[in-house]
Protein backbone atom coordinates (compact mmCIF):
# COMPACT_ATOMS: atom_id res chain seq x y z
CA UNK A 1 0.00 0.00 0.00
CA UNK A 2 1.29 3.41 -1.12
CA UNK A 3 2.54 5.50 1.95
CA UNK A 4 0.45 8.41 2.98
CA UNK A 5 0.69 12.56 1.89
CA UNK A 6 0.75 15.13 3.39
CA UNK A 7 -2.56 16.88 3.25
CA UNK A 8 -0.52 20.09 2.18
CA UNK A 9 1.00 18.46 -0.42
CA UNK A 10 -2.15 17.62 -2.34
CA UNK A 11 -3.42 19.47 -4.77
CA UNK A 12 -6.64 19.50 -5.89
CA UNK A 13 -7.99 22.09 -8.44
CA UNK A 14 -10.63 24.19 -6.68
CA UNK A 15 -7.96 25.03 -3.33
CA UNK A 16 -8.01 27.67 -1.41
CA UNK A 17 -11.35 28.05 -0.50
CA UNK A 18 -12.76 30.09 3.05
CA UNK A 19 -15.25 27.44 5.21
CA UNK A 20 -18.54 30.15 6.11
CA UNK A 21 -21.08 29.62 8.55
CA UNK A 22 -20.80 28.01 11.72
CA UNK A 23 -18.38 24.98 12.09
CA UNK A 24 -16.78 23.10 14.47
CA UNK A 25 -13.87 20.37 14.65
CA UNK A 26 -13.05 16.53 14.49
CA UNK A 27 -10.19 14.56 15.78
CA UNK A 28 -9.55 11.51 13.77
CA UNK A 29 -9.10 8.83 16.39
CA UNK A 30 -9.14 5.47 14.10
CA UNK A 31 -8.03 4.48 10.79
CA UNK A 32 -8.52 1.14 8.80
CA UNK A 33 -7.19 1.00 5.30
CA UNK A 34 -9.22 -1.40 3.25
CA UNK A 35 -7.36 -1.21 0.22
CA UNK A 36 -5.13 1.74 -1.43
CA UNK A 37 -8.31 3.60 -2.40
CA UNK A 38 -10.67 2.32 0.65
CA UNK A 39 -10.51 3.29 4.04
CA UNK A 40 -12.59 4.07 7.21
CA UNK A 41 -12.08 6.67 9.71
CA UNK A 42 -13.58 7.20 13.16
CA UNK A 43 -13.75 11.06 14.25
CA UNK A 44 -14.47 12.49 17.85
CA UNK A 45 -15.93 15.59 17.51
CA UNK A 46 -15.37 18.75 19.57
CA UNK A 47 -18.89 19.89 20.32
CA UNK A 48 -22.11 18.02 20.22
CA UNK A 49 -23.42 16.46 17.28
CA UNK A 50 -26.53 15.44 16.69
CA UNK A 51 -28.09 12.78 13.68
CA UNK A 52 -30.53 10.92 12.51
CA UNK A 53 -29.93 7.59 11.02
CA UNK A 54 -29.22 7.59 6.99
CA UNK A 55 -28.52 11.08 7.77
CA UNK A 56 -25.03 12.73 6.62
CA UNK A 57 -22.24 15.34 8.01
CA UNK A 58 -20.37 17.87 6.02
CA UNK A 59 -16.33 17.36 6.76
CA UNK A 60 -14.09 19.48 5.48
CA UNK A 61 -10.19 19.71 4.88
CA UNK A 62 -8.54 23.11 3.65
CA UNK A 63 -11.60 24.91 3.22
CA UNK A 64 -12.77 21.62 0.79
CA UNK A 65 -16.10 20.13 1.90
CA UNK A 66 -18.56 17.85 1.34
CA UNK A 67 -21.09 15.20 3.05
CA UNK A 68 -20.39 12.08 4.00
CA UNK A 69 -22.34 9.19 5.29
CA UNK A 70 -22.57 8.00 8.65
CA UNK A 71 -22.14 4.79 9.37
CA UNK A 72 -22.37 5.43 13.36
CA UNK A 73 -25.94 5.02 15.33
CA UNK A 74 -26.66 8.11 17.05
CA UNK A 75 -26.37 6.31 20.06
CA UNK A 76 -22.49 5.65 19.30
CA UNK A 77 -19.81 8.51 20.61
CA UNK A 78 -17.65 8.32 17.71
CA UNK A 79 -18.88 9.26 14.15
CA UNK A 80 -17.59 6.38 11.69
CA UNK A 81 -17.19 7.19 7.69
CA UNK A 82 -16.18 5.17 4.94
CA UNK A 83 -14.36 7.17 1.85
CA UNK A 84 -13.09 5.82 -1.53
CA UNK A 85 -10.07 8.15 -2.73
CA UNK A 86 -11.28 9.35 -6.13
CA UNK A 87 -7.96 11.01 -7.15
CA UNK A 88 -8.11 14.81 -8.33
CA UNK A 89 -9.02 16.71 -10.55
CA UNK A 90 -12.32 14.78 -10.14
CA UNK A 91 -12.04 14.03 -6.68
CA UNK A 92 -11.64 17.07 -4.10
CA UNK A 93 -12.31 15.93 -0.61
CA UNK A 94 -10.81 12.71 -0.90
CA UNK A 95 -7.62 12.92 -1.41
CA UNK A 96 -7.06 15.39 1.18
CA UNK A 97 -8.77 13.12 3.78
CA UNK A 98 -6.51 9.83 2.34
CA UNK A 99 -3.51 12.10 3.64
CA UNK A 100 -4.90 12.38 7.11
CA UNK A 101 -3.45 10.01 9.69
CA UNK A 102 -4.39 9.70 13.39
CA UNK A 103 -4.66 12.80 15.28
CA UNK A 104 -5.41 15.02 12.61
CA UNK A 105 -8.58 17.18 13.06
CA UNK A 106 -10.80 18.44 10.47
CA UNK A 107 -13.86 20.35 9.81
CA UNK A 108 -17.22 19.60 10.29
CA UNK A 109 -21.12 21.35 10.04
CA UNK A 110 -22.80 21.33 13.69
CA UNK A 111 -25.24 18.73 12.37
CA UNK A 112 -26.31 16.12 10.34
CA UNK A 113 -28.36 16.90 7.40
CA UNK A 114 -30.44 14.85 4.63
CA UNK A 115 -34.03 13.15 4.48
CA UNK A 116 -32.56 10.06 3.71
CA UNK A 117 -34.00 7.82 6.11
CA UNK A 118 -35.55 4.71 7.38
CA UNK A 119 -39.71 4.86 6.67
CA UNK A 120 -41.49 3.11 8.97
CA UNK A 121 -44.71 3.57 7.02
CA UNK A 122 -42.94 0.61 4.57
CA UNK A 123 -42.60 -2.95 5.39
CA UNK A 124 -40.12 -3.85 3.28
CA UNK A 125 -36.75 -2.16 3.20
CA UNK A 126 -34.70 -2.77 0.02
CA UNK A 127 -31.41 -1.34 -0.11
CA UNK A 128 -29.01 -0.78 -2.30
CA UNK A 129 -25.13 0.33 -2.84
CA UNK A 130 -22.51 -0.10 -3.95
CA UNK A 131 -19.29 -0.20 -1.71
CA UNK A 132 -19.36 3.19 0.04
CA UNK A 133 -22.64 3.93 -0.12
CA UNK A 134 -23.79 0.95 2.29
CA UNK A 135 -23.28 3.91 4.80
CA UNK A 136 -26.56 4.85 5.61
CA UNK A 137 -27.68 1.18 5.91
CA UNK A 138 -25.37 0.41 8.48
CA UNK A 139 -26.31 3.40 10.68
CA UNK A 140 -30.40 2.37 9.87
CA UNK A 141 -29.47 -1.06 10.85
CA UNK A 142 -27.34 -0.32 14.45
CA UNK A 143 -29.87 1.84 15.39
CA UNK A 144 -32.74 -0.25 14.40
CA UNK A 145 -31.40 -3.28 16.21
CA UNK A 146 -30.86 -1.40 19.56
CA UNK A 147 -34.38 -0.99 20.23
CA UNK A 148 -36.52 -2.71 17.55
CA UNK A 149 -39.66 -1.63 16.48
CA UNK A 150 -42.75 -3.30 14.09
CA UNK A 151 -42.12 -5.77 11.97
CA UNK A 152 -39.79 -4.50 9.25
CA UNK A 153 -38.18 -6.63 6.89
CA UNK A 154 -34.58 -5.29 5.59
CA UNK A 155 -33.18 -6.42 2.27
CA UNK A 156 -29.53 -5.37 1.99
CA UNK A 157 -28.00 -5.88 -1.52
CA UNK A 158 -24.30 -4.37 -1.97
CA UNK A 159 -22.16 -4.63 -5.05
CA UNK A 160 -18.40 -4.46 -5.83
CA UNK A 161 -15.95 -5.43 -8.09
CA UNK A 162 -13.21 -6.91 -5.59
CA UNK A 163 -13.93 -8.59 -2.35
CA UNK A 164 -11.65 -5.78 -0.61
CA UNK A 165 -14.06 -3.32 -1.36
CA UNK A 166 -16.55 -4.72 1.18
CA UNK A 167 -15.98 -3.08 4.03
CA UNK A 168 -18.96 -4.23 6.44
CA UNK A 169 -20.07 -7.49 4.79
CA UNK A 170 -18.84 -9.58 7.96
CA UNK A 171 -20.73 -7.37 10.04
CA UNK A 172 -24.05 -7.74 7.89
CA UNK A 173 -23.58 -11.19 7.58
CA UNK A 174 -24.07 -11.25 11.05
CA UNK A 175 -26.56 -9.26 11.83
CA UNK A 176 -28.73 -11.67 8.89
CA UNK A 177 -27.73 -14.49 10.54
CA UNK A 178 -29.17 -13.34 14.24
CA UNK A 179 -31.95 -11.38 12.31
CA UNK A 180 -34.60 -13.39 10.38
CA UNK A 181 -36.23 -9.76 8.71
CA UNK A 182 -32.74 -8.99 7.22
CA UNK A 183 -31.55 -10.41 4.34
CA UNK A 184 -28.04 -9.59 3.10
CA UNK A 185 -27.04 -10.37 -0.28
CA UNK A 186 -23.56 -9.08 -1.59
CA UNK A 187 -22.50 -9.53 -4.87
CA UNK A 188 -19.10 -8.77 -7.21
CA UNK A 189 -19.10 -8.02 -10.67
CA UNK A 190 -15.95 -9.57 -11.63
CA UNK A 191 -15.80 -13.01 -10.44
CA UNK A 192 -13.08 -14.53 -12.53
CA UNK A 193 -10.18 -11.51 -11.64
CA UNK A 194 -7.72 -12.58 -9.81
CA UNK A 195 -8.08 -10.60 -7.41
CA UNK A 196 -11.44 -12.28 -5.94
CA UNK A 197 -10.20 -15.60 -5.83
CA UNK A 198 -11.48 -15.91 -2.50
CA UNK A 199 -15.00 -15.38 -3.83
CA UNK A 200 -17.73 -17.96 -3.48
CA UNK A 201 -21.39 -15.41 -3.51
CA UNK A 202 -23.05 -13.86 -6.35
CA UNK A 203 -22.04 -12.76 -9.37
CA UNK A 204 -23.68 -10.08 -11.03
CA UNK A 205 -24.76 -6.60 -10.86
CA UNK A 206 -26.06 -5.96 -7.39
CA UNK A 207 -29.13 -4.37 -8.74
CA UNK A 208 -29.90 -8.18 -10.52
CA UNK A 209 -30.42 -9.54 -7.67
CA UNK A 210 -33.07 -6.94 -6.33
CA UNK A 211 -36.59 -8.51 -8.19
CA UNK A 212 -35.69 -12.32 -7.19
CA UNK A 213 -34.84 -11.22 -3.46
CA UNK A 214 -37.74 -9.23 -3.10
CA UNK A 215 -39.92 -12.69 -4.54
CA UNK A 216 -39.07 -14.45 -1.73
CA UNK A 217 -41.90 -11.71 0.42
CA UNK A 218 -44.43 -13.26 -0.42
CA UNK A 219 -46.60 -13.85 -4.13
CA UNK A 220 -48.61 -10.34 -3.06
CA UNK A 221 -45.68 -8.24 -1.54
CA UNK A 222 -46.60 -4.75 -0.15
CA UNK A 223 -44.38 -1.84 -1.88
CA UNK A 224 -41.62 -1.48 -1.00
CA UNK A 225 -39.58 1.50 0.29
CA UNK A 226 -36.48 1.13 -2.36
CA UNK A 227 -32.92 3.10 -1.49
CA UNK A 228 -30.63 3.43 -3.17
CA UNK A 229 -26.89 5.13 -2.11
CA UNK A 230 -23.90 6.70 -4.11
CA UNK A 231 -20.81 7.95 -3.46
CA UNK A 232 -19.26 11.66 -2.54
CA UNK A 233 -15.58 12.47 -4.12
Amino acid sequence: MSALLAAENVVTHDRPHVIKGKVTSAEIVKRVDLTPEHFKIWLRCAEPFTFEPGQYCTVGVAGVERPYSILSSPREPLIELFVELIPPPVGHLTPLLHALSVGATVTLRPRGKGVFLLRPEFRNHVMVSTVTGVAPFISMLRYWLESPKGDPRMYVLEGASFVDEFGYDDELRAIAARHPSVQFVPTCSRPNDPRNTSWKGKSAACTRSSSSMFASGGSNPPPPASMPAGTPA
